[in-house]
């Protein structure tokens, strides 16, 4: 029983991951060589299995088996390997082709030259890299997206929860200290004379790009947007509704080569240029200069914060009514102002809480509230207050303080087990080829087994 508890949680871990970061996991250093696996037209590498244990040991999996992270990216390869030839599954190779150029081009921009960042990923040339880059992209979406199609349904219900619990109890974890947290967040105001003065920077370059400057080389010295800035503003097979919407309605309100007057989103304010119009997707170039207030401005939004916290203290307005109306966090407005925790619950490790929120939260208790104090969201400076709405000392499991986050595991376990039952639907017919290093693993699945009969 405790194996296979360990194994399903385990596979859950690394089919989870495909969506735990949408960007290449490159690290300096890091040498991609060794073919592990071969599923279908799909190649897992010895350094996938080395990184995955690396992640596991971090994540505090007590064993490290080389045998069982194998088996779980062998099963994501042919999650990935089927839903390339799913159709009800979206085509987007173009597109991730696309953003593995684009994230090429950032981490080009934090070396010196071409050279000393390819030598310092252990990569022989340009083409390896992006190649690269491209296929743990193309994986994390082809991935995530089968998954999704597989547990659409899943649910589970009271009984089977207590089910779960019942069975496994001895063997979930002690969760550590927790506490929940609510917030005000905003976005400084600029004054009227700082706007102005964005806007007119941003009408020089439009001046200067129209006398005969190429919007291209004033996007890679003027615009503040890292990602596009390096590839001379330049954004390539934009989906309608994927861009923030002052910039997509401006875009799509120009002609082909048009170039707009500046204007404004939450990010800043842009001048674009659309470059062509295809159906659903466009290419645009833009440059940005970001709203990046000063301290004066950061001063004031404090203040503003601080006479809000105190008609909550004085009962004025709750904070769940304060955030609805004056944060500009959009993920936590609607619902009071929850800070959700990394597994999508109302609870935060305090050891996960980043060094800023700690020192302003040190000495504070249940019910009390941090004065307004400077914080980053996305590189964007914001200024916050921070309620601690509850707090839970470390403790072991219990259905009746942790339902929702039993309910969670029990889905997730129903959730592996749907996919396990596809991925050996799929084992007869798919092309599987092991690396003989492994020929000692006792898997789980009858990988194998298939995998002599090819």
């Amino acid at each position: 029983m405790t194996n296979k508890l360990k194994i399903t949680f385990l596979f859950g871990i690394f089919v989870l991951m495909f969506s735990t970061n949408v960007k290449a996991q490159l690290k300096k250093g890091q040498l991609i060589d060794g073919i592990a696996a071969v599923i279908g037209d799909e190649i897992v590498l010895e350094s996938d299995v080395e990184e995955q244990m690396n992640y596991g040991k971090q994540q505090g999996v007590s064993s490290v088996d080389k045998c069982e992270f194998l088996e779980s990216l062998i099963n994501n390869k042919l999650l990935v390997y089927e839903a390339k030839r799913d159709t009800l599954i979206e085509n987007r190779s173009a597109a991730i082709k696309e953003g593995a150029n684009a994230k090429y081009q950032q981490l080009l921009s934090q070396f010196p030259d071409e050279k000393t960042m390819l030598a310092a990923y252990k990569f022989r040339n340009a083409y390896e890299m992006k190649n690269t880059i491209e296929k743990i992209d193309a994986d994390q979406y082809y991935g995530q997206a089968k998954y999704q199609r597989i547990t659409d349904k899943a649910d589970v219900t009271p009984n089977e929860v207590t089910d779960f619990y019942n069975m496994y109890k001895t063997q979930l974890p002690e969760i550590k200290d927790e506490v929940s947290l609510t917030q005000i967040m905003m976005y400084p105001k600029l004054t009227d004379a700082h706007k102005q003065e964005l806007i007119n920077r941003l009408k020089k370059v439009k001046q200067d790009i129209l006398g005969g400057e190429s919007f291209e080389s004033q996007a890679r010295i003027y615009s503040e947007d890292e990602g596009s800035a390096v590839n001379g503003g330049l954004i390539k097979n934009i989906y309608k509704g994927q861009m923030v919407k002052p910039f997509e309605a401006a875009a799509l309100n120009l002609q082909e080569g048009e170039i707009s007057d500046p204007i404004e989103s939450e990010f800043g304010y842009h001048i674009i240029q659309l470059i062509k119009k295809s159906g659903k997707m466009y290419d645009a170039r833009h440059i940005l200069l970001m709203a990046t207030p000063t301290d004066a401005e950061i001063v004031s939004a404090k203040k503003k914060l601080d006479s809000i916290r105190t008609l909550i203290i004085d009962g004025k307005i709750s904070f769940k009514d304060a955030a609805y109306r004056y944060s500009d966090d959009k993920k936590t407005k609607f619902n009071g102002g929850l800070v959700p925790g990394a597994d999508g619950s109302s609870k935060i490790e305090r050891e996960s809480i980043p060094g800023t929120i700690t020192y302003e939260l040190a000495g504070l208790k249940k019910g009390d509230i941090t004065t307004a104090f400077e914080d980053a969201e996305n590189k964007r400076k914001v200024v916050k207050i921070i309620k601690i709405e509850d707090e839970i000392p470390s403790h072991k499991i219990t259905l009746e303080t942790d339902y929702d986050r039993i309910k969670q595991l029990a889905l997730n376990k129903k959730r592996n087990e749907m996919v396990e039952k596809f991925v050996n639907s799929k084992l007869p017919t798919t092309f599987i080829s092991i690396d003989g290093r492994y020929d000692s693993c006792s898997f789980k699945g009858n990988w194998k087994k298939e995998s002599l009969k090819k």
